[in-house]
């Protein structure tokens, strides 16, 4: 499945990049929410979404790249968010916040960066719906992909077998028409793509 990123779209035009997407068969919308705490830079807050909500009815991963984002989660599920996504790193009490998500009627995801092993998010596997593998150091749309971290989306895929779970794979970071098949063969389920596809690259 592929999911488009705002990240890289034209921020002066995002009803026209959701547009794109659509027409793309695209399986979700990710929206990258910086704080520029966690991550350097600053991007869309609740009324960017809430604004984008009525204009498509593709799900909206938003991926929190936030400090305390037990603090934010309710108020995005309130602006449209139907997948939120927060970072294993940047939350002391993960669990609670995956059943925090779910109370409120939301599926929920645990990001990690690529400095952090699967060995630390192995207990969370069973009550999330989603791992997002960051295959770049978050923050800045168009890095390249750093190939070790897909080897993480490889022993999720088998944590996943092996326990048997359900959770969803992503993968996020330099993703593109040369990737794309070391991410497909990896295992992943999601591919998430921002430069490249606002590019035509993939």
């Amino acid at each position: 499945m592929l999911a488009p990123s705002l990240l890289s779209a034209d921020f002066a035009d995002l009803k026209g990049a959701i547009n794109k997407i659509e027409s793309a068969d695209a399986a979700m919308v990710h929206i990258d929410v910086m704080d520029g705490l966690f991550v350097p830079q600053i991007t869309f807050g609740q009324p960017v979404v809430k604004s984008l909500r009525s204009h498509t009815a593709l799900p909206f991963d938003v991926h929190l790249m936030i400090e305390r984002p037990e603090a934010q989660v309710e108020s995005f599920a309130e602006s449209g968010a139907d997948w939120i996504t927060f970072h294993h790193e940047a939350c002391v009490h993960s669990h609670r916040l995956i059943q925090q998500i779910h109370g409120l009627g939301k599926k929920a995801g645990v990001s990690i960066v690529p400095a952090t092993p699967v060995s630390a998010i192995q207990e969370l596997l069973e009550y999330v719906d989603l791992v997002l593998v960051m295959t770049v150091n978050p923050g800045f749309g168009g890095q390249k992909i750093i190939p070790s971290c897909l080897k993480k989306v490889e022993r999720l895929v088998a944590l996943r077998k092996e326990l048997s779970l359900d959770f969803k794979v992503s993968v996020d970071g330099g993703v593109n028409s040369s990737t794309l098949p070391d991410v497909i063969a990896s295992g992943a389920d999601i591919a998430v793509s921002g430069s490249a596809f606002f590019k035509g690259d993939i």
